[in-house]
């Protein structure tokens, strides 16, 4: 699993001109699934995140987690996370798991990350979606494959 995690003042997502998500201060994950990924690996990137230290602590030092900031957190779903342009100006998918494959570890990587306790809104998996994003910062990052 792939995830673009980006620390926001504000983020929402829209669906069909409704509002499906939104947060204030937290963080922002587009999260992608390829096809050797499993729910091992979506509880593993979740904690990577819900450990993650981005936010400043009392010193302006990056060393306070989403957990310790009580800041919640916007999923979307991402399967361009695994475009691959090697070989052109098209990006291939091949990479990105189906669906059928997909919804169930993006749907274990919410479930971990709500059993923190976290506050936690999501995109519709597979929508055309408009995703608004104030990053804060900036801070963006890019968690491959968490350990």
């Amino acid at each position: 699993m792939r995830a673009l995690v980006q620390r926001v003042a504000r983020a929402s997502v829209h669906s069909d001109g409704e509002l499906i998500g939104e947060i204030g201060v937290g963080l922002c994950a587009l999260v992608g699934v390829t096809h050797t990924d499993d729910a091992a690996m979506a509880r593993k990137l979740a904690e990577k995140i819900w450990h993650l230290r981005v936010f400043e602590d009392d010193d302006g030092v990056m060393n306070r987690s989403v957990a310790d900031t009580s800041g919640a957190v916007l999923v979307v779903s991402q399967f361009t996370l695994y475009g691959d342009t090697i070989k052109g100006r098209r990006p291939s998918f091949i990479a990105a798991s189906r669906p059928e494959d997909a919804i169930p570890l993006y749907e274990r990587f919410l479930a971990v990350l709500r059993g923190r306790g976290l506050t936690v809104e999501a995109g519709e998996f597979g929508a055309d979606m408009q995703v608004e994003i104030h990053n804060d910062g900036p801070v963006t990052l890019i968690l491959d494959r968490a350990p």
